[in-house]
């Protein structure tokens, strides 16, 4: 028999320790899986809302504009960022929505 077949098995406390770093690790993964879903889904369901206040406040600066007579500059710069943002929202929403297919 070789020397090196026989090898000493770790004590309970090493196994223990194992074990510990093991769960550890599973609920600190868990822990942020958590964490990054919760802002996720917070960033997800207020972007509507934001997309509304956005296009609501260019609307109130082109009106405040046309009172005071100057060039709505901000209000073209902001209704052009508001559109790209409803058109990737609805973009998004369309690519990665369920249809009910089987596939």
């Amino acid at each position: 028999m070789h020397p090196y077949l026989i090898t000493a098995k770790p004590g309970r406390i090493r196994q223990a320790l194992a074990v510990c770093r093991v769960w550890s690790v599973r609920i600190l993964a868990l822990t942020v899986m958590t964490l990054l879903g919760a802002a996720v889904l917070t960033v997800r369901c207020a972007r509507p809302l934001i997309n509304y206040v956005a296009t609501r406040a260019v609307f109130l600066e082109l009106w405040a504009a046309q009172r005071i007579g100057r060039p709505p500059v901000s209000s073209l710069i902001g209704a052009g960022l508001t559109d790209e943002f409803i058109t990737e929202f609805h973009r998004a929403r369309r690519t990665t929505a369920s249809t009910g297919s089987t596939r």
